[in-house]
């Protein structure tokens, strides 16, 4: 069992319910963790699942965290069916100005 870790993917998107949201791109993070059995004909390629991750938060213009990850979640799951365990946090660190508001959750698969 091997473990991929894609930590502080950073870029700006628009996701939020607020206006000035709507609006203009602030920061994104998404922290990611994926248990998966290794072969050699079934790796994950963290640079294209790091591209893949991005271009679907900045294309779909979320309103909702929530909405995210689980669009997030349902994505890299049909893409890498051989993952078992998912963890995926999703911050804005700059929406509050004296914290950083996330949003976090798990899947475990059957292979």
């Amino acid at each position: 069992m091997m473990t991929i870790h894609i930590e502080s993917l950073t870029f700006e998107a628009i996701i939020g319910l607020l206006d000035f949201e709507r609006e203009r791109p602030q920061r994104v993070i998404v922290d990611l963790e994926a248990s998966y059995s290794y072969t050699n004909k079934h790796f994950i390629d963290y640079a294209e699942l790091s591209e893949r991750i991005v271009q679907q938060v900045q294309q779909s213009r979320y309103k909702l965290l929530e909405e995210a990850l689980l669009s997030l979640e349902k994505g890299i799951n049909a893409s890498y069916p051989q993952i078992q365990t998912l963890r995926l946090k999703i911050s804005k660190p700059d929406i509050l100005h004296n914290c950083r508001v996330a949003l976090s959750s798990e899947w475990h698969y059957k292979i």
